[in-house]
């Protein structure tokens, strides 16, 4: 029998014997911890998390924040509106969310200190700070992000990947160690489009289920070069497979088929979610939802004005948060937000002082985050800003503080130590509170 040792002559049954030693030595604290885990799983308040990611980094002044008795050039041209929250205001054009405010919670207390996109991207993606210094413009993985660890950890319904990303993947939305099953699907296609249709999600033309089940079972002959399933191998020979196996489950899935059939919804639900890509990917996320899938990131780019912010909100703006106010609607009203999380953020805030050219610069010393659904206490806001919106100063949180919210929220441990293929432990959020008024 083959005997498989590390350069230090430690075999596998050596690893198993300190690892099942180990169990068996936690006493106390051991238990607690897997008395807590079961606790989460059994006590979960949301099934699914649909995450609208706004890529630049949405300004809170004009948003969840506004600092109306602040000079001109901090508080910026808008007005504020009265919300369904008694006292609390909200910018301008936060008409549609403003009526629906005692339904939302708004965290207005998050702050951290990467102030650029890279960095800041990672930060509130993974709720892990990257290990070094990353450019603006960075792409970066050096954690598994929230939907990765949720497909990972809550797995997929039939037929059906457990993450989606629409259009596109965000900057740090991938699933490092984890491996590349727990990837994002992503869905590049316009939804509002007439002849929308998800690719990879139907049979190309001329071929039928037969012939392609025949050509499937021709590639696994073919294919048959040895596999390492050894996760510290890393083979991306096992990666291709499941990316396989993945596409073929996706083509003959009747589940598939059916949540990306959104020519099937009524024309006047469509109109209330926006007849452009982010309301019908909005509408696309709740069908989603519906067949199961844990986890859908709405990836809007366009958020990083550092001028003419207040014209570019004017168009922007009003038709967007229309979109969220009718998705949390059509969720409720389908009785399906009550474990549905769905959660509006960037990566971090804009800063207090109006710019020569009109708009406001990077600003991770202050930003505002919305929740609604999935357990969450409506009409509160949680934490402040100071009277010009410089810093957080009251009930500061951190993005380990959110990220922890979220996966305690879909039942998993964020203090649970996993590993990498290396065999390195690490947890998934290394402050795992919770933000408590949000549970």
């Amino acid at each position: 029998m083959t005997r498989y040792q590390n350069c230090s002559g430690v075999t596998r049954r050596n690893c198993l014997q300190v690892g099942l030693g180990g169990f068996f030595s936690l006493g106390l604290s051991g238990a607690l911890r897997a008395a807590d885990a079961s606790r989460l799983i059994k006590q979960h308040q949301a099934d699914a998390c649909i995450l609208v990611w706004q890529d630049g980094g949405p300004s809170h002044y004009e948003t969840f924040d506004p600092k109306p008795d602040a000079p001109v050039e901090i508080r910026g041209e808008f007005g504020t509106i009265p919300t369904a929250i008694p006292g609390v205001r909200f910018s301008q054009h936060m008409k549609a969310t403003a009526k629906i405010a005692d339904r939302l919670s708004i965290v207005r207390s998050i702050r951290h200190d990467q102030g650029n996109h890279g960095a800041g991207n990672h930060y509130m993606m993974t709720g892990s700070p990257p290990r070094i210094p990353v450019g603006c413009g960075a792409f970066v993985s050096f954690h598994p992000s929230m939907g990765s660890v949720v497909s990972a950890e809550v797995g997929a319904p039939a037929g059906m990947p457990a993450y989606f990303s629409m259009p596109s993947m965000s900057r740090s939305g991938g699933p490092n160690f984890l491996g590349a099953k727990y990837a994002p699907f992503v869905v590049p296609d316009n939804p509002n489009s007439d002849n929308f249709q998800v690719r990879d999600v139907a049979l190309p033309k001329g071929l039928s289920e037969a012939k392609f089940s025949n050509r499937q079972s021709i590639r696994q002959q073919i294919d048959a070069l040895k596999r390492f399933r050894d996760e510290a191998a890393a083979d991306p020979l096992v990666a291709v497979d499941e990316f396989y196996d993945q596409g073929q489950q996706l083509m003959t899935s009747p589940q598939a088929q059916k949540a990306f059939d959104i020519h099937s919804e009524p024309e006047e639900t469509r109109a209330k979610y926006g007849r452009n890509s982010f309301g019908q990917r909005a509408l696309l996320a709740r069908r989603l939802v519906e067949a199961g899938v844990p986890f859908i990131t709405l990836y809007e780019g366009g958020w990083d004005h550092h001028r003419q912010l207040f014209s570019a909100f004017d168009k922007k703006l009003p038709p967007h948060e229309q979109t969220i106010a009718a998705l949390i609607q059509d969720l409720e009203e389908r009785g399906m937000l009550e474990r549905t999380l769905v959660i509006v953020l960037g990566e971090f805030g804009r800063t207090p002082k109006i710019n020569k050219d009109g708009g406001r610069d990077h600003w991770a010393n202050a930003m505002s985050v919305m929740f609604a659904g999935g357990g969450t206490p409506g009409g509160q806001v949680i934490g402040a800003t100071d009277r010009q919106g410089h810093s957080a100063v009251d009930r500061v949180l951190a993005p380990e503080n959110f990220v922890s919210t979220v996966y305690r929220k879909l039942g998993i441990d964020p203090n649970k130590i996993v590993h990498t293929p290396e065999g390195r432990p690490v947890t998934y959020v290394t402050n795992p509170e919770p933000i408590s008024e949000l549970m």
